[in-house]
């Protein structure tokens, strides 16, 4: 089961959790709930029709231990945050995206919607302080080396919930740290809100800030970007527009469903018809800089629910012949023998996170592409490509 949400609370695993905050006299009942979302670091808040609110903490669901609204008391709850206008808007269409802002200044991106003719809401959490590679327990080396990337394209690969946005997040507020830049994001939704630093942001959120990807991405070249991330490359044109900005000097980072370096280059080449292919193939021999691919797992440590499983590509020259070549099944030799370049590959490491105490056995196992190959190297074997 895929599980949504970034690395954070780890509460008891209970259904049922208690509501921690009193209502404030003249503030919006739903806030409270907005509240308890933040203090007990959950992703995401939901409110629908005979269910108390549900809390969605390090990826699993948690109800809070209130009595179950009704449809009337969900409709307060959210015609008393909204202006006119946007009811409005949701009673015609029937969904309604908007920001909420607390009065700290924490923000919250929030879906009304029609469901079984009541009304439902979903509300995201967004972070305001950005995590370091230490705080993530992402290998430093390699991510460091990733953030020095002057132009080209770096993409995060991972399932939905395997923290790419929150691992893009945190090479971009490294490069805000130490260099001069403009950096726009096009995100649905807007995951991280970035505090200026020696680099300065322009965050466009798809639903509120842009009708959708495409309208941004073809306004991006006008607001004179240097790095650039586009949350998912998900269509031939939102990639194409990547290799177009890389080709003149910039920065972009995007996201892909894979699960592994090997499928990104097929996931990638699938967008487009196969008299194509070879031209994009050629695109990326030019232009891509890193493949990060990405897995969350329990991990057994106190106070970590879940540790990032990260198998990282750099381009070096030998990986650029072989996609020049199109032998791209080979690329996963070099990945798993690189190590000194700042590479891993996914039994690599599992292998350090279960001989540094961060995962169990039994989990890495069930994890690895080969259980058996991940075996032979907790045992100290480790050949060519993890292959006996």
């Amino acid at each position: 089961m895929a599980r949504k949400g970034g690395l954070g609370y780890n509460p008891p695993m209970t259904e049922t959790a208690h509501l921690p905050v009193e209502h404030v006299p003249g503030r919006p009942e739903v806030e409270r709930l907005l509240e308890a979302a933040h203090k007990f670091q959950a992703s995401d808040l939901h409110l629908k029709a005979g269910s108390p609110p549900i809390l969605r903490i390090s990826g699993n669901p948690i109800t809070l231990k209130t009595p179950p609204l009704t449809a009337e008391a969900v409709r307060a709850l959210i015609w008393g945050i909204l202006t006119p206008e946007q009811g409005r808007t949701l009673e015609t269409t029937g969904d309604l995206d908007f920001a909420y802002f607390l009065p700290d200044g924490r923000r919250f991106r929030m879906n009304a919607f029609r469901e079984r003719n009541c009304y439902a809401l979903a509300a995201r959490r967004i972070n305001m302080t950005v995590p370091t590679f230490k705080d993530l327990y992402l290998p430093e080396k390699a991510m460091s080396k990733i953030s020095h990337t002057e132009e080209g394209i770096v993409l995060l690969a991972g399932v939905t919930g395997s923290g790419k946005s929150t691992t893009i997040a945190a090479i971009l507020d490294y490069i805000n740290e130490r260099g001069r830049y403009h950096i726009v994001t096009v995100e649905d939704p807007i995951e991280y809100v970035f505090t200026d630093k020696k680099s300065f942001f322009n965050q466009r959120e798809v639903g509120t800030d842009t009708v959708d990807f495409k309208a941004a991405i073809r306004a991006l070249m006008r607001q004179d970007p240097d790095i650039i991330m586009v949350g998912e490359m998900r269509d031939a044109e939102t990639f194409e527009f990547g290799l177009t900005a890389a080709e003149t000097g910039h920065l972009v980072f995007g996201t892909l469903h894979a699960s592994n370096v090997t499928q990104c280059f097929g996931r990638i080449l699938d967008l487009f018809p196969a008299n194509r292919q070879d031209q994009i193939r050629m695109g990326l021999h030019f232009n891509l800089k890193a493949i990060i691919c990405q897995k969350l797992l329990p991990c057994i440590k106190p106070g970590i629910p879940r540790i990032p499983v990260v198998e990282v590509m750099i381009i070096n020259p030998i990986i650029r012949e072989l996609i020049a070549n199109n032998e791209i099944a080979k690329i996963s030799d070099i990945v798993a023998n690189a190590e000194e370049e700042g590479m891993q590959d996914f039994t690599g490491a599992l292998c350090k996170l279960v001989q540094t105490g961060f995962l169990e056995e039994k989990v890495a196992l069930e994890a690895a592409p080969s259980a058996e190959s991940l075996r032979m190297a907790l045992q100290g074997f480790r050949v060519k490509g993890g292959i006996l």
